[in-house]
């Protein structure tokens, strides 16, 4: 099978891709988030994983680049990485016996071929989550570094009651939607 050019250096996303058989090289985008405006989550997830394909698709330009971002948002607002411990928790606390929506856009491109897709998963995040939870839970560090402050796939699932979606997207990418793309390219697993 071909190679993928991921526009990110993150770990979990590249272990999704190569667990399905694909062969992945990341290369960071060197992308600042912080210049997105877009006020809609869908949007803003797309955006930036557009931006970050378009970041390197210029040193691959006869390969599969896959750009993608994930953006929280609890129906008021998107929310992004916590800044620091107090923020984490005042995040997490904010989410206790509520759901809200993680949005994950996917930007593919393939000399001149492009498609644009966002998923979105629902979240259910328990109520009887105590304090100290919360608090065992920052202390961890695990979502310090994720939108929305959580890593469900580790030590950040006993915070939830359960997810209305495709899980794939909750762990980094919706894997489901990048291989119908490859697919639609001609792609095969062989």
């Amino acid at each position: 099978m071909e190679r993928i050019i991921l526009a990110s250096t993150s770990e979990w996303r590249r272990k999704l891709l190569q667990n399905a058989g694909i062969h992945v090289q990341t290369v960071g985008s060197g992308v600042d988030e912080s210049l997105c405006l877009e006020a809609d989550p869908a949007e803003r997830a797309l955006v930036l994983a557009r931006w970050k394909a378009e970041a390197v698709i210029s040193k691959y330009p006869n390969e599969v680049v896959l750009g993608s971002d994930q953006v929280v948002w609890d129906g008021r607002k998107i929310i992004g990485k916590p800044k620091d411990r107090v923020e984490h928790l005042a995040m997490l606390n904010s989410y206790r016996g509520s759901s809200h929506q993680l949005y994950t856009g996917i930007s593919m491109h393939y000399g001149p071929l492009h498609q644009a897709h966002v998923v979105c998963t629902r979240m259910e995040v328990r109520a009887d989550l105590t304090d100290l939870e919360l608090q065992a839970y920052v202390d961890t560090e695990e979502g310090r570094y994720c939108a929305g402050g959580y890593a469900i796939e580790g030590r950040g699932g006993f915070l939830f009651s359960g997810i209305d979606g495709d899980w794939f997207n909750v762990v980094g990418l919706p894997l489901f939607q990048v291989i119908s793309v490859l697919r639609q390219w001609g792609w095969r697993y062989e």
